[in-house]
């Protein structure tokens, strides 16, 4: 399933008063969910994942590839000012979840993690910021996990919690840094949210591992993120959206 509309080609820079926001991860689950709300709040959308394709909204443009690579940021940027001469927002949402005892992760993982959780975060961040400092306004989110704080017996996410914390780390730092430049950067943390990467005889499961006993929905996520984006006194914010995990179980 894809949300995008037209694939990245170059073109004459123009500036206009759209607002504009990147998303990665962006052709299913919570990514989708993303598009679909800053379209509905009128953003035009870059929006990048391994095999997008292109949809019918003229509004989203589709760039395809592995965000853990470098040109592929530099073209989801460079996309965003040939066609709108801005970026507004830029929401790091591409991840990957291994679970798995620590002692079984191999090499591959270990690069799979870090090419997509921190590699992709810190090429498209860096890429974005410099138009955002330009126009001194800006806003940053990473999707991270509530794991990074409250790690859950028998769930094994050592990777996730190496990958996912120095995220919101990074976050913490990066609101600091520029919190006087005009650009807010913040994290929402989600429990397990139900999306199409958990298999419906796992809900369950899953639900239990809330207090609140149920699964996040992809809604609340994207509520989430909508609130950041108009909470313009708020950042460095790690907001958690998890039914109560990190609470305590």
């Amino acid at each position: 399933m894809s949300t995008a509309s037209s694939t990245a080609t170059a073109t004459t820079t123009t500036t206009t008063t759209q607002r504009v926001a990147l998303i990665t991860g962006a052709s299913q689950g919570i990514g989708a969910g993303l598009v679909a709300a800053y379209r509905a709040q009128g953003y035009a959308v870059i929006a990048n994942s391994r095999n997008i394709q292109p949809g019918d909204d003229a509004g989203v443009i589709a760039v395809p590839g592995h965000i853990g690579d470098r040109a592929v940021a530099e073209r989801i940027v460079q996309t965003a000012l040939d066609r709108f001469g801005r970026i507004d927002t830029l929401i790091n949402n591409a991840g990957i979840f291994l679970a798995k005892p620590f002692t079984e992760y191999t090499l591959a993982d270990y690069q799979a993690a870090f090419d997509v959780n921190v590699a992709g975060f810190f090429h498209l961040t860096q890429l974005a910021l410099p138009q955002m400092l330009l126009q001194r306004h800006g806003h940053i989110v990473q999707i991270t996990t509530t794991l990074v704080d409250q790690p859950i017996a028998g769930v094994p996410a050592g990777l996730a919690s190496l990958t996912k914390g120095g995220l919101d780390a990074v976050t913490r730092s990066l609101a600091i840094e520029y919190a006087k430049s005009g650009v807010r950067v913040n994290a929402v943390r989600p429990g397990v949210i139900k999306t199409p990467m958990h298999a419906p005889q796992t809900h369950e499961f899953l639900a239990a591992l809330h207090p609140m006993g149920r699964m996040g929905e992809i809604s609340e996520v994207v509520d989430a993120v909508m609130y950041l984006e108009r909470a313009g006194f708020v950042t460095g914010e790690l907001l958690n959206v998890d039914g109560g995990q990190h609470a305590g179980r």
